[in-house]
């Protein structure tokens, strides 16, 4: 063999090895970021509550909810794909028990494309998806809706293209400002141990604090008067806890009624 021969397979012997590699590196990066993704769409939580046929008018039946949101979607369609991250977002404010404002709206879906579903979408006249629909839970579990229907307390919202315009529609009928960003009070999050000295002494330092500027007030404003000074004489007995303060007779009140 001679030498330039030598160096030609050599030179394809090494394009081999590099080729090899790299098609080992894409490989194993791309299981890697498919393993990303996987674990992200794990990580990813449904808030909104998934009905069918066969649940759907018990769920709203006993909802402790006011109000409900049906939205009515087909797993197929790329809108719908397109709708959940915004419906998810708004649902997460109402439903699941780290709901922020929780017992107001009910958020719940309907896959029409699910051939369990066929008469239930009928029922609600679904014309496209997706379809969103407001009204009381118990309305929804009795009765359907019909377009041609002018009184209905069920309503077509349709003005819900995206997260922040279904807030702005929820506010809009309910007359509140709720927002997308809302987080639970910190103090929801806490929870109370009896054994922890520290915070019985905080908890007896706040009842203290507070009865103190109630007194305050009451001085300042002269609030002790002849038929109030009963209910101040059970206010006290709720914090001594037993009924040694009695009231004081008609005629021998004076530093306590003159205030």
């Amino acid at each position: 063999m001679s030498l330039p021969e030598a160096c030609v397979i050599l030179s394809v012997i090494v394009l081999l090895l590099t080729s090899s590699k790299e098609a080992a590196s894409f490989q194993s990066g791309s299981r890697s970021i498919l393993r990303a993704l996987s674990g992200e769409n794990k990580a990813l939580v449904d808030y909104a509550v998934d009905l069918n046929s066969t649940n759907f008018d018990s769920v709203l039946h006993d909802t402790p909810a006011t109000h409900a949101i049906v939205e009515f979607f087909a797993n197929w369609c790329p809108a719908c794909r397109n709708y959940k991250p915004h419906y998810e977002k708004v649902a997460r404010l109402f439903n699941g028990p780290d709901a922020v404002h929780p017992g107001i709206v009910l958020m719940t879906r309907v896959d029409c494309a699910l051939k369990i579903n066929n008469k239930l979408c009928d029922k609600f006249s679904v014309s496209h998806y997706p379809m969103l629909f407001w009204g009381p839970p118990s309305k929804f579990s009795s009765h359907g809706w019909e377009p041609e229907k002018e009184k209905s307390e069920i309503l077509v919202i349709d003005d819900g293209r995206t997260a922040e315009r279904l807030v702005s529609w929820i506010n809009k009928h309910l007359g509140s400002s709720y927002g997308l960003d809302d987080e639970k009070f910190e103090n929801e999050h806490l929870h109370s141990n009896i054994s922890d000295p520290g915070q019985i002494a905080r908890a007896v330092y706040d009842v203290e604090e507070a009865t103190a500027i109630a007194f305050e007030i009451i001085i300042e404003h002269k609030m002790i008067k002849q038929h109030t000074r009963v209910s101040l004489i059970k206010f006290l007995q709720l914090f001594s806890g037993s009924s040694s303060f009695k009231e004081v007779p008609k005629g021998k009140c004076r530093s306590a009624c003159e205030l």
